[in-house]
């Protein structure tokens, strides 16, 4: 029995997608809300973060892609060691915080209650969970840098009275609890 058939288009004919048209795309995609934050040498940084999701549970993996012009993205990589704190929708007002170019970061950390983690990297207290990682590889695709860590630690506060923050359609959301 034969296998499926498969054509390659040469580069030339394959159809041009704009960064605008593929952002309108993108924005019909749902995203958990989190605030990605580093700690070491440099200091304290964070920014926003929709792209981050889960590589194995064996061991305890994730991916988060970072855009090389957050100012975060040097202190990430020179620390080897992050926080992914996930958001619930009472939290939209520090994403903002987190996601302003114009905010120095420790105005974005003194408007929240933070620990340190296993790791070093601060931990959002009231977050859902805190996934407390460490650096595994880090790979630069167009825009962005890809991270892959390691999962060291995690604290879970998560006990489904709060919903999580999501990204959808440009603006925040929430899912619907039953």
């Amino acid at each position: 029995m034969a296998g499926p058939t498969v054509t390659t288009l040469p580069p030339a004919a394959e159809a041009a997608v704009t960064a605008p048209a593929f952002r309108d795309g993108m924005a019909a995609l749902a995203c958990a809300v989190s605030i990605v934050t580093t700690d070491g040498a440099r200091g304290a940084h964070g920014f926003t973060a929709s792209a981050v999701c889960s590589v194995s549970d064996t061991p305890p993996t994730l991916l988060v892609c970072i855009n090389r012009a957050t100012s975060a993205h040097p202190h990430v990589l020179d620390h080897g060691v992050m926080a992914v704190n996930v958001l619930h929708r009472g939290q939209a007002a520090l994403s903002d915080a987190f996601a302003s170019r114009s905010r120095p970061m420790a105005e974005r950390f003194a408007a929240a209650t933070w620990r340190r983690g296993r790791t070093g990297a601060p931990l959002l207290d009231g977050a859902l969970v805190s996934f407390d990682c460490r650096v595994s590889e880090v790979r630069d695709v167009a825009t962005h840098t890809i991270v892959i860590a390691r999962v060291i630690d995690m604290v879970v506060r998560h006990d489904g009275a709060r919903p999580g923050l999501i990204w959808f359609n440009r603006a925040y959301g929430h899912p619907v609890t039953p």
